[in-house]
């Protein structure tokens, strides 16, 4: 058996804590499948892995905001004010007969060309 020093033995420690702690959390997340819901230790694990936050828009963290600042007002048993004008959303664009007449056209003039080639190639093979 070779000899070990120091060195190799802190390396070695090292490597079997990373082990402990990576089976140690695969260990808490098949408790959480169990449970349907988290462990105490999921939540001991020093270096979870922090989950993936979903993104609101803006005016969602806006609508969101209003209805905490509501409810924290029903609490206190403040009045609550009048809820402020809704905004329209912007109606929706259509296209006009002659856009989408012009977008046929070049659509139309794009796949005679790319015939042309296609057929140019196929003369040459």
């Amino acid at each position: 058996m070779p000899k070990l020093n120091h060195t190799v033995i802190e390396a070695a420690i090292a490597g079997f804590a990373q082990q402990k702690l990576q089976i140690d959390t695969q260990i808490a997340e098949l408790r959480a499948m169990l449970s349907s819901g988290p462990t105490e230790t999921a939540t001991a694990t020093p270096e979870a892995t922090p989950g993936k936050h979903k993104k609101f828009s803006a005016a969602s963290r806006r609508r969101m905001a209003l209805a905490q600042k509501e409810r924290w007002a029903k609490i206190r048993g403040e009045v609550t004010p009048p809820a402020p004008a809704v905004e329209m959303p912007k109606p929706k664009r259509k296209f006009s007969a002659a856009g989408r007449a012009a977008i046929v056209a070049a659509n139309k003039k794009m796949w005679a060309r790319r015939r042309a080639a296609a057929k140019a190639v196929t003369k040459k093979v």
